[in-house]
């Protein structure tokens, strides 16, 4: 599955935050939202996208279950990409 994701916003500090953006399947765009949270057992990304979205992945092949879970291991491993001016290091700590 080639899944891309595109960070639109961050809200909260390097132990907790808030995190809305964008990922593509096959040139499809859907949103999402995820709680990102640091330093406590680690780091921890919990993805949420709507029953509309689940729906339409449904229609179009897609295990939700799969995609939820490559779209974390995206945010987690930080393969994304980021709106200008937003910098890794205002929330995340290396």
């Amino acid at each position: 599955m080639n899944l891309k994701v595109h960070i639109n916003n961050v809200h909260g500090s390097q132990m907790a935050a808030k995190i809305t953006g964008t990922f593509t399947i096959d040139a499809h765009s859907f949103r999402f939202n995820a709680i990102a949270f640091g330093r406590i057992g680690g780091q921890n990304i919990g993805a949420k996208i709507s029953k509309v979205t689940e729906r339409e992945l449904e229609k179009l092949g897609y295990n939700v279950d799969e995609v939820i879970n490559s779209l974390q291991l995206n945010l987690l491993q930080g393969d994304l990409t980021l709106p200008e001016g937003l910098k890794r290091e205002s929330f995340v700590d290396d």
